[in-house]
């Protein structure tokens, strides 16, 4: 069944999305507050969810690799949510952190975007950060196609699932922003097993989903 027509009224009968209590998304276990989202539709390869937009805390790394930069961006943000700010405030650590992945070739430099979701006591009016290279930015109301799995974000397993997903929304022939995505990560780097990542490209006008019975397998 092709589902894109039913965005609005589901749109009109769920609650807005936004930064709140963790217990509503199922995969969002260790924090108290969460990225808050409303499922549009579903298919056997990704979800279709609409975002509203909200305020983020970000830092930049440039490398070669995803990790060496989002590592460095990570340590820059923690710093500020354990009081590196203006007020010498403490924040509270949310849900998920997402890392904005360019699209490159492998011999390239890439800057990679690290950010930290502010939680909703902060999201008016968060403590300026003393470090430069850490900053502020809103995102606007947006429809994602989201891919998840289990395991490390890293790399590899972040190009893996990305093709998959591109695959599959070219076959569907669904518009989406092909030149960037972004990777989601719901668990810290001490949690071993049920771990819970995302890919995210950001959906171009109305968002597509199609049942495998109507289209067949993309791949």
């Amino acid at each position: 069944m092709f589902l894109a027509g039913l965005v609005v009224f589901l749109l009109a009968i769920t609650a807005e999305a936004e930064v709140g209590d963790s217990s509503k998304v199922s995969f969002c276990t260790e924090t108290e507050e969460c990225l808050l989202f409303d499922v549009i539709c579903e298919t056997e390869y990704y979800e279709v969810r609409h975002y509203e937009g909200v305020k983020w805390v970000a830092a930049t790394e440039t490398s070669y690799i995803m990790e060496f930069a989002a590592m460095s961006a990570f340590k820059q943000l923690y710093k500020y949510i354990d009081g590196e700010n203006e007020n010498g405030q403490k924040i509270e650590m949310t849900s998920p952190v997402v890392v904005k992945i360019v699209d490159k070739k492998f011999w390239q430099m890439g800057a990679y975007t690290v950010s930290f979701l502010l939680p909703k006591e902060h999201q008016a009016n968060p403590p300026k950060p003393t470090n430069p290279n850490v900053k502020f930015y809103d995102t606007e109301e947006a429809y994602m196609y989201v891919r998840s799995y289990g395991g490390l974000l890293t790399s590899m397993s972040d190009k893996k699932e990305a093709g998959k997903l591109m695959k599959a929304l070219k076959s569907y022939d669904a518009s989406f922003k092909s030149d960037c995505h972004y990777g989601a990560a719901y668990n810290g780097p001490m949690t071993l097993w049920n771990r819970h990542n995302e890919v995210w490209f950001v959906a171009e006008g109305e968002p597509v989903c199609y049942s495998s019975e109507e289209m067949g397998p993309p791949y």
